[in-house]
């Protein structure tokens, strides 16, 4: 077996490892970051790449008025009981620190989402906007002949694989048949498309969570950091009072023994893809495998079990164990099945969620999170399947498409043979298709369409928070989230509960140093990203609780190990 020293070893390359690893190498420390796929970038990769830092530096420039008391009081009122007071004060306190290190010393740079709400706005300490970031879009001929070690972009939310940013840009795809900036916008990105389709074989421009990993892997190339892929980590390697000095890995060219000085930090991607750890945790999920995630498949728990076998503590009491969204599942051309987050449409007027009885059950521009929770809780005192579908009418679904069945000009019929869109005639030919109420979805909707005429929603109050608002259509008075579904033909697609990631976690102090069961630090053992259990308590405030504390806790780990204060 070969040695390999070095001060710090990262093992997993989605935001987390990778922030800690930058941070780390800028402080002069030798730093190796191992990954099991053949791909970098881990779940991040195929995120929409948003990080939900309070006070960071776009938001100042912008003239966001926070603070770090404020955004204190709304994660206190979101997590409630399982406020975690020294690990949120450390986020809050570096957060805005690690955004302008990056900033300062790298090739991340980021835009801020001025309109991008907290998800309970109205909350204690909520806000409008202003906390949200995300990795300004990269030219990946910068990474060289490394872009072919990029895992893309999650291929559902991809227009034939074209990376489509958030916000504005998003926007302009769903104007484009009807204003001509909007056409001409369009036609300029498709044209960037298909010349690096032609020329390098894939998309160069990226956005969202791909922006983000290029950013950072060219920040770590930059810094002379070797990140070894298809190299899983087979165990850690302890001395005999426990301390964590280094990792075996299996790398292509044979195993290593690989030693770090100052630590092993453990940013594997949590475990979406362990039907074992699920079943015990997702009460949804009675055999592990009804749970769906667009998580990449090598995200099996690796990090949690590498720390458990040395003493660590996995966390798995907070109230939900992920981060849940709803999904449906498009037919790819090789007959599989894909993954299909639901984050936009849900908010566009004219469309609704009914389960099997045919009755809403949510107010559906409300957080993925928090859909899914009402979801799940609708169909079990229903007593029946948990499923769930949105429906829409012709105009809705045409002016904003319907999940992977995109809006006008786009063609749809394949969708419809292969059984992912279903259409009815009727509300009660399509009621029947789903096998729903079709007396009690007629009545569903008549009720709906009563207040809809108003722009009114009284019995789930669709469209009344700042953070519903802003993914309607800004065009639709006097409530973007809100119009009346009445043109046939009817469109549904069914719904399953998955994850953006987990919650549950290894057990972390506030320099993201993993605890064992006493509670005290195992030497040398970190953990940041999904490996590490989460800091919002089971609960999504906003848009990046995820990939902020991610970076947050990268970043400190990489500070502590060092030992510098800041």
């Amino acid at each position: 077996m070969k040695r390999y020293d070095c001060d710090v070893l990262v093992v997993g390359s989605g935001a987390g490892g990778l922030a800690s690893a930058v941070a780390a190498a800028h402080r002069r420390l030798k730093v190796l970051v191992v990954e099991k796929e053949p791909v970098f970038g881990g779940t991040t990769a195929r995120s929409g790449g948003w990080m939900w830092i309070p006070g960071n530096a776009p938001a100042k420039r912008a003239g966001v008025i926070d603070s770090a008391e404020k955004a204190r009081t709304y994660l206190q009122g979101e997590t409630g009981k399982y406020f975690d007071a020294p690990r949120i004060d450390a986020f809050l306190e570096a957060g805005p620190k690690a955004v302008d290190f990056f900033e300062q010393n790298t090739a991340l740079k980021f835009d801020l989402g001025p309109t991008f709400a907290d998800y309970h706005p109205d909350a204690p300490g909520g806000m409008p906007g202003g906390r949200s970031i995300v990795a300004q879009p990269f030219d990946g001929r910068e990474l060289g002949k490394e872009i072919s070690r990029l895992r893309p972009p999650l291929w559902e939310i991809t227009l034939l694989g074209m990376m489509i940013g958030s916000g504005k840009e998003l926007l302009h795809f769903f104007n484009v048949t009807r204003s001509p900036i909007s056409m001409f916008y369009v036609a300029k990105l498709l044209a960037k498309f298909v010349r690096d389709k032609v020329f390098h074989g894939r998309p160069m421009r990226l956005v969202n969570g791909n922006a983000l990993v290029a950013r950072l892997v060219k920040s770590c190339f930059d810094m002379n950091v070797p990140i070894w892929t298809s190299s899983p980590v087979s165990g850690l390697i302890t001395d005999d009072h426990g301390r964590v000095l280094g990792a075996k890995v299996d790398a292509p060219d044979g195993q290593y023994e690989v030693y770090a000085a100052k630590g092993v930090v453990l940013a594997a991607g949590g475990f979406p893809q362990d039907p074992v750890r699920r079943k015990e945790l997702m009460p949804h999920a009675p055999t592990g495998h009804e749970h769906v995630s667009p998580a990449p498949p090598g995200n099996t728990g690796d990090g949690l079990r590498l720390g458990e076998k040395v003493g660590a503590q996995v966390v798995t009491d907070l109230p939900h164990p992920a981060a849940w969204v709803p999904i449906s599942r498009p037919r790819r051309p090789d007959g599989t099945l894909g993954t299909f987050p639901h984050f936009v449409d849900r908010s566009k007027p004219g469309v609704i969620a009914i389960t099997r009885s045919g009755r809403r059950f949510v107010n559906e521009a409300n957080s993925y999170h928090d859909f899914c929770q009402a979801m799940v809780k609708r169909c079990e005192e229903e007593g029946g399947e948990l499923a769930a579908w949105f429906i829409a009418d012709h105009k809705a679904f045409r002016k904003y498409g319907l999940g992977y069945a995109k809006p006008a000009p786009v063609p749809f019929q394949k969708q419809i043979d292969n059984g992912y869109l279903i259409r009815g005639k009727t509300l009660r030919d399509l009621a029947d298709q789903l096998g729903a109420d079709a007396d009690q979805l007629e009545r569903t909707v008549e009720e709906f369409n009563k207040h809809a005429r108003k722009g009114e929603d009284p019995e789930f109050n669709k469209g009344s928070t700042s953070y519903n608002r802003s993914l309607g259509d800004p065009n639709v008075k006097p409530n973007p989230c809100v119009q009346p579904i009445e043109k046939s033909p009817y469109y549904a697609v069914r719904l399953y509960v998955g994850d953006l990631g987990t919650f549950a976690g290894l057990k972390t102090n506030e320099n993201a140093q993993v605890l064992n069961g006493d509670g005290r630090p195992i030497a040398g053992l970190y953990a940041a990203g999904n490996d590490a259990a989460s800091i919002m308590g089971g609960n999504y405030p906003g848009g990046g609780i995820t990939l902020g504390p991610a970076i947050t806790f990268g970043y400190i780990a990489a500070r502590h190990m060092s030992g510098a204060n800041s």
